[in-house]
This record gives structure tokens, C-alpha cells and sequence, in this order.
């Protein structure tokens, strides 16, 4: 039995990594692409949608007032993110939506009536020191409305976790089901616009909807119930370290020293507060 659980442990820990990868391939495709943002969104949120159903099956169609209001904030999470990366720098885009769990732990007390832990506080300072380095320095208008679009994103992800965590574990994936959904409603009108639909275009959109979401939150679920939550939280961490290196390799974009010093305070403060006191904020991602 020790072996088995020990097996199923590790099969856990492998599928939590395999799926904070894809997840991290988000940024380097986004850039690549050459359809707009809400294109990119469009056709992203149509082979994810019909992957979740593929693979739920009836289940995805079940739902509850949480359902739709998680569904929205997600179709935030996924617009904002995907203008945020065709704006600015990938590496800011990516680390300034991953401050979601500092806005979680900010908003959780007010919910619950709860005191503000010490440790919260402290993590919640270091973090908004690394949030306002992405904002000194030279910066042109598109890397400011790109930064801001990432830090809504974030705000958008704190507010979608808060949800799926006061809603039944039951209708958790058909609230990322509807919320892509609701991304290819709010994104059609794109589509009339002129397109560039592409061989290399129509594979990497595809990648994205089917890989990049659709098939990492099942593989990402399978790993979740196998691992303890801080070790899916920690592993998940590979996406916003990975996700500049892939872009930096595939496109040269180089972010700034700022961006770098800021993204390393953002992650290594979420990260020393999860391994220190496990925190339910980062359990579940995505961009």
C-alpha cells in the first residue's frame, strides 16, 4: 500500500509539473502569433471549450449562480493576460498576474471577517515593492497600458480563486468551461475583422486551446488530488519563471533589470510564504 501511495505520489508531482510547463508556453505562442489579442482569444477559448467537454463529458454542463460569476472572472483572467502579453514585455505580463495571491490574501480576511496574519502582512509589502518596480523607469505607453492590463488580469485571477474556493469542487471546470465560453462571445466580433489565418497561426492557436488550457487543467486536476496543496502551489511556480525564458529564446525579448528584479521579489515572497505557511491562494491557475 506504502508503494502504491507512493507511486500514485509521484505520477501526483509529475502531472503538476507537466502542466505548469504547458501553462508556461502561453507567452511565447501569444507573441508569435500574429492575429490580434482578441482573435487570440477567440479561437484559443473554442478548442479549449470543446477539449473540456471532450474530456467532462456532461459533467462541464453543470452549474450554479458561482459557476457563471467564477466563468466571468476568468474571462477577464484570459483577455486581459492575453492583451497584457501582446503589449508589453511577456516576463511582465506573466509576473504581475501572478500577484493574484497577494490580492487573495488581502481580500480573504475582509470575506471570512478574519485578522490579518503577520505573515500576510509582510508578504503583501515585499510583493507591492516588486509590483511598483515594473512601474519606474523609462517607460514607453505601451509597456504602462500593457503592465496595467497585467496587473488587472491579476486582480481578475485573485477574484476567480476567492470564487472556486467558496463554490463545490463539483462545478469548478465548468466555470473555466462557461468562462471560455463567455471569451469567445465577448471576442467574435474579431473575428470580422481581417484575419491572418495561417498554417503556422492556426497550429499555434490550436496548441494553446487544446495543450496550452484545455488539456493542462485536466492534467493539472489528476496531479492535484495525488500531491499536498503547497507542493502543487510550488511546483506550479515553473509557469512565470519558464514562461520569459521560451519568449526570450523564441523571440529575443529581453525584459527590463527592473521587470527581473521585480518578478524575482513577487515569486520568491509567494513562495517562501506558501512554504512556510501553506496558503490556499495558488491552487489552481491559469492563463
Amino acid at each position: 500500500m506504502l508503494i502504491k501511495n507512493l507511486h500514485e505520489h509521484q505520477k501526483g508531482l509529475i502531472a503538476v509539473f507537466a502542466a505548469g510547463l504547458l501553462w508556461s508556453t502561453g507567452g511565447i505562442f501569444i507573441k508569435l502569433i500574429t492575429l490580434n489579442a482578441q482573435q487570440i482569444c477567440f479561437l484559443r477559448s473554442i478548442w479549449a471549450a470543446l477539449i473540456f467537454i471532450a474530456i467532462f463529458k456532461k459533467k462541464i454542463f453543470y452549474a450554479n449562480l458561482f459557476t457563471f460569476i467564477n466563468a466571468f472572472l476568468y474571462t477577464g483572467v484570459l483577455i486581459l493576460f492575453v492583451n497584457a502579453t501582446k503589449i508589453t514585455t511577456a516576463a511582465n505580463a506573466i509576473f504581475l498576474q501572478y500577484t493574484a495571491p497577494i490580492y487573495v490574501l488581502i481580500f480573504e480576511p475582509l470575506i471570512n471577517k478574519a485578522k490579518y496574519e503577520k505573515v500576510n502582512i509582510i508578504t503583501i509589502i515585499i510583493c507591492f515593492i516588486g509590483m511598483s518596480l515594473f512601474f519606474i523607469g523609462k517607460l514607453s505607453s505601451g509597456d504602462m497600458w500593457g503592465n496595467t492590463l497585467g496587473l488587472l488580469s491579476g486582480i481578475a485571477l485573485a477574484g476567480f480563486l476567492l470564487g472556486m474556493r467558496k463554490n463545490k469542487k463539483e462545478y469548478q471546470f465548468s466555470s473555466i468551461f462557461y468562462g471560455n465560453i463567455l471569451v469567445s462571445l465577448f471576442c467574435l466580433s474579431s473575428m470580422f475583422n481581417k484575419l491572418d489565418l495561417s498554417v503556422p497561426n492556426l497550429l499555434m492557436v490550436s496548441f494553446l486551446g487544446i495543450f496550452q488550457i484545455g488539456i493542462a487543467y485536466a492534467v493539472f486536476s489528476y496531479g492535484l488530488i495525488r500531491v499536498y496543496a503547497i507542493e502543487a502551489s510550488l511546483i506550479a511556480m515553473i509557469e512565470p519563471v519558464l514562461n520569459p525564458i521560451w519568449v526570450f529564446i523564441g523571440c529575443g525579448e529581453v525584459p527590463s533589470i527592473t521587470a527581473i528584479v521585480g518578478g524575482i521579489i513577487i515569486i520568491a515572497a509567494i513562495a517562501m510564504r506558501t512554504f512556510i505557511y501553506e496558503s490556499p491562494a495558488v491552487t489552481i491557475q491559469k492563463s
